[in-house]
C-alpha cells in the first residue's frame, strides 16, 4: 500500500488524495487518513506532539515519519516524541506545515513508506 499524497494545504484546511474529508489537522499513513484530534491525547502547542499522537501512525509499519509543526511552527515537538520514533527504527523529520507536505508527497511519490501529522494553523 502506497501512502497518500496530500492534495491541498491552506490555512486550518487540508485535503488527502482519495478521501472527501477536509482536514484542519490530520494524520496520514500508508493506505490511509484521518484527522488527528488532540484530545484524544491531551496535545496542545506546548509541550507539543507526544508519542501517544504518533502510535497509531507507527503501527501501520512506517520507515519515516514527518511531522508538520504548523504554519508558524507554533506546535512543539519535545525530544521525547523523536526519541520515541528513532527508538523504534523510524527516520522523522520535523518541519513548518507547508515544508512538511512538501517532502511528505516526495517521499510518498518515491515509494518510501512515510506517514505524517500535520498541523495546518498556527
Amino acid at each position: 500500500m502506497s501512502s497518500p499524497e496530500i492534495a491541498s494545504l491552506s490555512w486550518g484546511q487540508m485535503k488527502v488524495k482519495g478521501c472527501s474529508t477536509t482536514y484542519k489537522d490530520c494524520k496520514v499513513w500508508p493506505g490511509g487518513s484521518r484527522t488527528w484530534d488532540w484530545r484524544e491525547t491531551g496535545t496542545n502547542h506546548s509541550p507539543g506532539v507526544q508519542p501517544a499522537d504518533l502510535e497509531e501512525v507507527v503501527k501501520k509499519g512506517v520507515r519515516t515519519v514527518v511531522i508538520g509543526r504548523g504554519m508558524s511552527e507554533a506546535l512543539q515537538v519535545p525530544p521525547s516524541t523523536v526519541d520515541y520514533l528513532k527508538k523504534n527504527g523510524i527516520d522523522v523529520l520535523v518541519l513548518q506545515t507547508e515544508k512538511a507536505v512538501e517532502e511528505y508527497n516526495a517521499l510518498a511519490a518515491q515509494g518510501v513508506k512515510v506517514g505524517g501529522v500535520f498541523h495546518s494553523t498556527c
